[in-house]
């Protein structure tokens, strides 16, 4: 198994920072080659979100370097990557916290990050930024831990409302602001022929899935520079739609 990868963020058209962090690491192995990769979205109106979503992304980088070669040899691994991840999680939760409390300010970042291992992918989510997998068509692996998406689980709203709801940027919980912390584990299948996506939700507000399949399908992208090219499109095009909020993108291509 053999990865492309692509990276892109962009402050955007109104944002003076970009609070979006983002981490794509990979090693050769003598189980294959692994990878990471993590978004982290600062929390907009948080006051100092970027420093947020850099605590969880230094957090993920030590333990790719430190910890998981340790599990590489374990014939079952998902317990105790999930195990490991929570625990990280807990405590980034617990250093910005009280990092915050002093400034009297509530910060906080959302946490998606995938693991690529020996034909399988290991998700952890909170809150809203989004993994997808691109094969015949584009198909979202996480569900949004936010207000919108529980209003639409319980039948409230329809996600055309969703789409447009004023509170639909308001999280359940997110790294450092929430005092309870549950996150969303995944699991599947990763094999040659797919196209992993994870993204900020500035990212896909204004954008169609349609547009994303056409420049992110796995036949499209041929290599890493249009896997760039097109990763930074479909970003400029989020903003001359006006689109207001930081946007990052990752892409891993299994080959």
């Amino acid at each position: 198994m053999d990865f492309l990868t692509a990276v892109h963020t962009d402050v955007g058209i109104r944002k003076s920072t970009n609070q979006d962090s983002a981490l794509m690491m990979e090693a050769q192995t003598d189980v294959g080659k692994v990878l990471l990769s993590v978004i982290c979205d600062g929390m907009g109106g948080l006051a100092k979100g970027e420093v947020a979503s850099a605590t969880v992304i230094k957090a993920f980088s030590s333990w790719f370097e430190n910890e998981l070669p340790k599990l590489l040899h374990m014939e079952d691994p998902e317990k105790m990557i999930f195990g490991e991840w929570e625990e990280l999680v807990m405590d980034c939760n617990r250093k910005i916290a009280a990092y915050a409390a002093p400034l009297g300010v509530s910060m906080g970042t959302t946490l998606n990050a995938a693991l690529f291992m020996k034909e399988q992918y290991y998700l952890i989510n909170i809150g809203d930024s989004r993994a997808y997998v691109i094969s015949d068509g584009l198909y979202q692996l996480t569900k949004d831990q936010s207000f919108v998406q529980r209003e639409v689980d319980l039948g409230h709203i329809t996600p055309e409302e969703a789409a447009v709801h004023p509170r639909r940027n308001v999280l359940l919980q997110c790294v450092g602001a929430s005092p309870i912390i549950t996150p969303d584990y995944y699991t599947g299948a990763c094999v040659s022929g797919q196209v992993f996506m994870q993204c900020s939700d500035g990212f896909r507000h204004v954008i169609t899935p349609e547009e994303i399949f056409q420049y992110l399908n796995y036949s499209v992208l041929t290599d890493e520079q249009t896997m760039m090219d097109n990763a930074v499109y479909l970003t400029e095009l989020n903003k001359n739609r006006r689109e207001t909020d930081n946007i990052t993108v990752l892409l891993v291509k299994v080959i």
